[in-house]
């Protein structure tokens, strides 16, 4: 099996060939555009193990955007007992999904 072990926005995703991954929102990624992930941390073919320090060399991750989507809803709350202070806000964070079309190490 070969699979790679990927870093984007600060987070770590495991990439098979084939499958989605879910990652932070790609600023000006349009859907059905290739992205190249460059920062592959572990790169394993069967049973080849490559460690990276920090990074591979010459390893890549190429794959298609499928599109945007928002996350669950989190809502914050903030109040002080007996002062009449009440604050509600939320916050849906947007993501981009990712299809893994070939990884090269």
């Amino acid at each position: 099996m070969k699979y790679a072990i990927v870093e984007s926005g600060g987070k770590q995703y495991k990439a098979v060939e084939g499958s989605d991954i879910v990652v932070d929102r790609l600023i000006g990624a349009e859907p059905g555009s290739k992205v190249n992930l460059d920062e592959v941390l572990l790169f394993v073919n069967d049973d080849a193990v490559s460690v990276g320090a920090p990074y591979v060399k010459g390893a890549s991750v190429t794959g298609t955007v499928v599109g945007e989507e928002k996350g669950p809803k989190i809502v914050v709350f903030k109040y002080r007992p007996k002062k009449h202070y009440r604050v509600k806000t939320g916050h849906r964070q947007v993501y981009t999904r990712i299809k893994i079309d070939s990884i090269k190490g």
